[in-house]
Formats: C-alpha cells, structure tokens, sequence
C-alpha cells in the first residue's frame, strides 16, 4: 500500500476545492510544490556532503584479510 492512486487523488484534489475555492487553490499548490522542491534540493546538497566526506577519508584495510595467499 505504497503510493497515492488516482481515484485518491482526484478525492484530495475535490475536498481541497471545496475547504479552500478555486482562488486559492493554485496558489497553495505552488507554495506546497515550492516547499518540496526546497526540501529535495536540501537532500541533494546533504548527499553531495556525505560523498565529499567519504572522498576524504582513507580507506583502512579490514584486519582479516590476508593479502599474501596464493
């Protein structure tokens, strides 16, 4: 049960034109799809860290490994 289906949609969709009109309704979506693209653009930047760190860092050999065998 992952995911929002069409038929959940459109229902969504119909009790938010109600509860807010037709006026504000598109401004609404643009600020609700404006705080997502902020949010994914955090993520992103958050990744791009990690990744410079990991760079960074040595890598260290694991102690059970035995290089010399034939």
């Amino acid at each position: 049960m992952s995911g929002i289906g069409m038929p959940e949609l459109i229902v969504i969709l119909i009790i938010g034109f109600i509860v807010l009109g037709p006026k504000k309704l598109p401004g609404i979506g643009r600020a609700i799809a404006k705080g997502i693209r902020e949010f994914r653009h955090s993520l992103e930047g958050m990744d791009e860290e990690s990744n410079s760190e990991q760079e960074d860092t040595p890598q260290t050999e694991s102690k059970g490994e035995d290089k010399d065998l034939p």
